[in-house]
């Protein structure tokens, strides 16, 4: 079973940056496309950023000129840089992945990263 694993999230005060990473556990494993989502409390989840296999990209409006979605393939790693951020950026932040491992492709949900941005 493939596993996503995120890193990146933690305490941030407004108008300052994280990055957040996302890669399949294994080596055999690597991205096609992906999307960050997030959930704030009380609220439901929401895409925030997506790339295609093609490397065409997407960004809610909420974020647009402030997060930047990448991919790197010789790490196998995806990444969502967040700049200026704002207190309603705060959530749990997921990346949902299509990894290719050799044969066939499958969507997986990594565990969830917090951010929050707070002074």
């Amino acid at each position: 079973q493939v596993q996503l694993v995120e890193s990146g999230g933690g305490l941030v005060q407004p108008g300052g940056s994280l990055r957040l990473s996302c890669a399949p556990s294994g080596s055999s494993f690597s991205i096609r496309a992906m999307g960050w989502y997030r959930q704030a409390p009380g609220k439901q989840r929401e895409l925030v950023a997506d790339i295609s296999s093609g490397s065409t990209t997407y960004y809610a409006d909420s974020v647009k000129g402030r997060f930047t979605i990448s991919r790197d393939n010789a790490k196998n790693t995806a990444y969502l840089q967040m700049n200026s951020l704002k207190p309603e950026d705060t959530a749990v932040y997921y990346c949902n992945a299509e990894v290719n491992n050799g044969l066939t492709s499958h969507w997986y949900w990594g565990q969830g990263t917090q951010v929050t941005v707070s002074s």
